[in-house]
């Protein structure tokens, strides 16, 4: 549980010149730990979470890392409690929705940065494999985000056959399919590229066309259509 231990005068004074910080130059001036620090403060307000932040920080490498990880595994670091878990899995998932509204308000391919955003905001540091398809209107808006399959660290099983049936039922005229390297490394794999081959296949004689097979990970990203792969 959250420890609400006496918050010493100095971490008071220093969480105000955060705050004062925070308002006059924006959130760009603070350090991750920093941020990081604040929101649990607000989560934590009778503690001094600097040491919290900081541990946090060594636990999953990167802020990041932090905002994606389980809350199972957040829990786990010494001091976090219920109330700081779900402050860190707010503060996530408010940020998701406001990149996710920025790749619904206008097409996908011409917004294609807001997207690479938004999927390595929510994907890039999943513990195990995660397969999703965004099913795109003939104006290429996103109608639908839908998670097909999860799996194991390194592998979740798609099927052609259920991706372009899924797309027929939703009316997509055209899909895009999304799937993160746990690894850390985007490259595609033999089987990637061959799913990605029978997918589009399976679909351009159904009018279901595949723009693109988006692989994140947490070194990067990588589109087979910029490879050549599609």
């Amino acid at each position: 549980m959250d420890v609400p231990a006496t918050t010493p005068d100095d971490a008071i004074g220093h969480r105000a010149r955060l705050r004062s910080r925070l308002f006059e130059h924006g959130g760009e001036t603070l350090p991750d730990y920093e941020l990081l620090e604040y929101l649990l403060a607000l989560a934590i307000p009778r503690r001094d979470t600097k040491p919290l932040a900081k541990a946090l920080l060594r636990e999953f490498a990167t802020l990041s890392g932090v905002m994606t990880a389980d809350a199972a595994d957040l829990a786990r670091v010494k001091g976090m409690g219920e109330t700081s878990v779900a402050a860190i899995k707010a503060a996530h998932a408010i940020a998701l929705r406001l990149l996710k509204t920025t790749t619904s308000d206008l097409p996908i391919l011409s917004n294609w940065q807001a997207l690479l955003d938004y999927l390595r905001a929510d994907m890039a540091h999943h513990a195990v494999e995660r397969v999703r398809v965004l099913h795109l209107s003939s104006r290429n808006q996103l109608i639908r985000d839908e998670v097909m399959n999860e799996g194991t660290i390194d592998e979740a099983p798609v099927y052609a056959r259920e991706v372009i049936r899924r797309a027929l039922q939703i009316g997509s005229a055209a899909i895009i399919l999304v799937h993160n390297h746990p690894s850390g490394d985007a490259s595609p794999s033999r089987a990637d590229i061959q799913i990605t081959r029978a997918i589009a296949d399976a679909g351009r004689p159904l009018g279901v066309a595949l723009h693109d097979h988006i692989i994140i990970a947490a070194g990067g990203h990588t589109s087979l259509r910029a490879q050549g792969l599609i």
